[in-house]
C-alpha cells in the first residue's frame, strides 16, 4: 500500500451539500469532515496493508466509513450504500458522484485485518485525541471496559 492523502470532497458534491444544509444542522459525516479532516490518514495502517498487490480503497477512508457505520447503526450492506448512495458520505469521504462504491465484505475484510494486526486500539486512540483536539470530548472521565473493541458488524 502506498499511502496517500484524501482528496477534497469533490466540487459538485461540495456544493449538492451546501445547497442541501443551507441554514439548517449538517449530518454527522459532514461535520466530521469539516471539523476533523483527515482523521485516519493511510500511514497508520501501513504495518496491516501489503506494500504489492491491486490497488484497494483506501484503509484511512475505511476506517471513517466504519467509523460512521457504528455511528449509524448499520450493517455492512447499509454502509456500503450509504458510500453509493448518500451525499453526506461522499462528502465525508472526499468521493465524486460518478464514483461507485466498494462491496460491502470489503468492510469486514478490513475489520478483520486491522484486528489481526493489532490496530485497532490505534484507531480508537486516533479518534479520541482528534476529538479533545477539537473540544468535542473531554479528556478523562470513565471509560467503558469494552470501549477499544473494534465495530463488528455481520451480514447474515
Amino acid at each position: 500500500m502506498e499511502p496517500r492523502s484524501w482528496p477534497e470532497p469533490a466540487p459538485e458534491v461540495a456544493r449538492a451539500v451546501r445547497a442541501k444544509y443551507s441554514g439548517r444542522q449538517v449530518p454527522l459525516p459532514v461535520a466530521v469532515r469539516d471539523r476533523l479532516g483527515e482523521l485516519f490518514a493511510d500511514a497508520e495502517f501501513t504495518e496491516a496493508f501489503a506494500v504489492t498487490g491491486p490497488r484497494g480503497w483506501s484503509p484511512g477512508r475505511l476506517a471513517l466509513g466504519t467509523v460512521l457505520q457504528m455511528a449509524e447503526n448499520l450493517t455492512d450492506r447499509q454502509a456500503a450504500e450509504a458510500v453509493r448512495d448518500k451525499l453526506s458520505w461522499s462528502y465525508a469521504l472526499g468521493l465524486g458522484l460518478e464514483d461507485p462504491g466498494f462491496d460491502f465484505s470489503v468492510l469486514s475484510q478490513f475489520r478483520t485485518r486491522v484486528a489481526a494486526h493489532g490496530l485497532e486500539e490505534e484507531v480508537l486512540d486516533l479518534l479520541v485525541a482528534r476529538l479533545v483536539e477539537q473540544g468535542l470530548l473531554a479528556q478523562g472521565g470513565k471509560q467503558r471496559t469494552d470501549s477499544t473493541t473494534w465495530p463488528r458488524r455481520y451480514e447474515p
